[in-house]
């Protein structure tokens, strides 16, 4: 259940009700895809940056270890011992991307795994079944995630296929909370909005889905190579139309001044691998912008990462040890630099709270805006 406690302008502060506990919001997932985030970061280390919700995906899981092995361990929950809300990806947009490996039809997608090549095929209900036996907090509606630019022809027919493919998550997950023996009988299932970059395929859409009886709504589709200007018309557009007490969740996205800008626009939800991925290769989001820590000027360098920051790696390591390790190939260089950006967005998104809270976020969002996009 999502309550809206204040508004500012466009921009929600929120707090969301789970079976797993409440969540604050605007909020950043942390994504661990298999169960994990990449860069050696454990459940522990989750809690100790401030990640309010881990995401993991159906596709990955589903194909390794397998979703049966993780309902016999006790679900997602228990399998990596965070006991936190975790969000379900869909596998939607994994299964679209295999584009050469998969064929579409009305029941569902038949396609190829990518680890072994075996043939898989995965519709509305077997997506809602592999994510019930996961067993995650909320599990994400299939959907039809189109190629950017795409016809719009066709991304109307994805955007229709995308609600007949909803209702049937709907309608499957109420059977599968109502079964003895399911992981989690509490769980919460987002819709996704879809339509491509075309205002009026999103706007039909949203209308559409926006009075089904989900928890949440998805902006699916974007941050996949469009501008960024195009992103924001484009949660311009669907926002009036969104359920205002349920959340909004904008998915794959984003930059430190992506999420800011979508903040203001009235998105709660957000999820990207950036943080993780951009620390695996030593770039390093801070309050001063963004830094590469293989430039050899910090080779002797005795500060902190960022001397702003709170996080464990600031707190105990040099810039010039962080590099050293990167330089050597060692694993710690890369968990050192993964827990410091996903502690920098957890810490971007308690400020955003907090400015909201206090009433200031117009003037914290002109101030950030100017900074955290720029290279050092």
């Amino acid at each position: 259940m999502y309550k809206l406690i204040k508004k500012e302008g466009n921009a929600r502060r929120g707090e969301f009700k789970t079976v797993h506990g409440t969540v604050q919001t605007p909020v950043f997932m942390n994504v661990g895809t298999a169960a994990a985030i990449k860069g050696a970061v454990s459940a522990f280390d989750l809690k100790e940056i401030g990640c309010q919700v881990e995401l993991s995906n159906t596709y990955h899981l589903h194909l390794r270890p397998g979703d049966e092995v993780v309902k016999k361990m006790g679900g997602l929950h228990k399998f990596m011992n965070w006991d936190r809300p975790i969000l379900t990806d869909s596998g939607g947009f994994q299964v679209f991307s295999l584009s050469k490996l998969r064929k579409i039809k009305e029941e569902g997608v038949y396609f190829s795994s990518h680890i072994d090549g075996r043939k898989i095929f995965m519709g509305p209900e077997e997506s809602m079944q592999i994510q019930s036996n996961l067993g995650s907090t909320i599990a994400m509606a299939f959907d039809e995630c189109v190629e950017n630019p795409c016809e719009k022809k066709y991304a109307k027919e994805a955007s229709e296929r995308t609600i007949r493919w909803l209702n049937r998550c709907i309608t499957e997950m109420k059977r599968l909370n109502s079964l003895d023996g399911t992981v989690n009988p509490k769980q919460m299932l987002f819709g996704i909005n879809q339509g491509c970059t075309y205002r009026d395929l999103r706007i039909e859409n949203m209308k559409r889905i926006a009075d089904l009886p989900l928890d949440g709504i998805a902006i699916g589709g974007l941050a996949v190579g469009e501008p960024a200007e195009v992103m924001y018309d484009i949660i311009e557009a669907v926002e009036e139309f969104a359920p205002a007490h349920k959340p909004r969740y904008l998915m794959g996205v984003g930059t430190p001044v992506n999420i800011i800008e979508a903040v203001y626009r009235g998105v709660d939800f957000f999820d990207c691998v950036m943080p993780s991925r951009n620390a695996r290769h030593g770039h390093l989001f801070t309050s001063e912008g963004i830094r590469n820590i293989m430039n050899v000027k910090y080779e002797t360098d005795e500060l902190p990462i960022d001397p702003n920051c709170n996080c464990p790696t600031c707190r105990n390591f040099s810039r010039s040890y962080v590099r050293h390790l990167f330089k050597a190939g060692e694993m710690l260089g890369m968990r050192l630099a993964v827990i410091h950006n996903l502690y920098f967005y957890n810490n971007l998104m308690q400020e955003i709270r907090d400015a909201l809270d206090e009433g200031r976020f117009g003037e914290y969002r002109k101030e950030k805006i100017e900074i955290l996009g720029k290279r050092i």
